[in-house]
């Protein structure tokens, strides 16, 4: 088993627990990779040297089985550009706070090790959003997708942003708000959530489309189909704005126009046999919390 480990920033009273999953990895014999702060935890707590280092700016290894995340949903989404369309599997250990997608507690360590070590685990499909520009090239380059979602959100000012929707070239309608989201499902827990968008299934193939702050009081989000192709002109007083997929932004200039559609690939997560969607929400929303239940 060839795994690879990646995480960002680790609170020292999680330490113990990357302790224990590399112990526990290296009990059944599997080779492990490490990023560079990862592997400073590796040396300085396991007293561990090891050449099989990576980051985001070199080579990634070759024929891994698994990628495992340990932090907070937004480790977890900065390891999307690196895995790319390669169809890694990844598995998210919560270290951080709410943990949707890093959902993983710490003290499930050994039933995951052991559930990858005897592909007992599932995999859950996770659609993508891509986004390109229809008169110049990709403002995020070759990383021009997001598991999460695409926010279009104003940069410097108090001033509202007018945003033209159009969805397969018909005109949806013009938002006059602080920004406008559009969502996979998996994002619908996110950013669109907090701004009183609903919740999609993963396996849902639709976009969210979720405006923020919006003037006009009658605006509500909308679902759409993920089959369609949706451009968003800019209109503001200031010469550019925000524009964010998933922990990356980027300014641009209000004449852009950006086109987004679904990725032509997916990611994988991996759940373990006692993991599910319905289970997670109820446990992070509080659902049920309630006397009477």
């Amino acid at each position: 088993m060839k795994v690879a480990l990646f995480g960002k920033s680790v609170k020292a009273d999680s330490v113990p627990f990357v302790k224990e999953l590399i112990n526990q990895l290296k009990a059944v014999h599997a080779d492990v990779f490490f990023n560079p702060y990862i592997n400073n935890i590796a040396e300085e707590v396991l007293d561990l040297q090891s050449n099989n280092i990576f980051d985001l700016n070199s080579e990634f290894p070759k024929d891994l089985d698994f990628l495992i995340s340990i932090g907070g949903d937004g480790t977890l989404l900065d390891t999307i550009p690196l895995v790319n369309d390669s169809n890694l599997p990844i598995l998210g250990i919560n270290a951080g706070r709410l943990g949707f997608l890093a959902n993983t507690a710490q003290e499930e360590i050994a039933l995951a090790v052991k559930a990858l070590e005897d592909k007992t685990y599932k995999i859950d499909e996770r659609s993508l959003i891509e986004v390109n520009s229809t008169n110049s090239s990709s403002p995020f380059g070759n990383s021009n997708y997001a598991l999460n979602e695409v926010t279009i959100h104003k940069k410097d000012s108090s001033s509202m942003l007018a945003i033209h929707a159009y969805v397969n070239d018909e005109f949806l309608n013009t938002y006059w708000a602080d920004g406008l989201i559009v969502a996979t499902p998996t994002g619908s827990t996110a950013y669109s959530l907090s701004c009183g968008g609903p919740i999609l299934s993963p396996s849902s193939d639709n976009f969210v489309i979720t405006p923020i702050a919006p003037h006009n009081l009658n605006l509500r989000p909308m679902v759409v189909n993920d089959n369609v192709t949706i451009k968003l002109q800019l209109d503001s007083r200031e010469e550019q704005c925000l524009v964010a997929m998933d922990s990356r932004s980027v300014s641009i200039e209000n004449e852009l126009e950006l086109e987004l559609k679904r990725a032509n690939f997916n990611i994988r997560l991996i759940e373990l046999p006692n993991q599910n969607f319905f289970k997670t929400i109820r446990n992070k929303l509080f659902w049920g919390k309630d006397v009477r239940n």
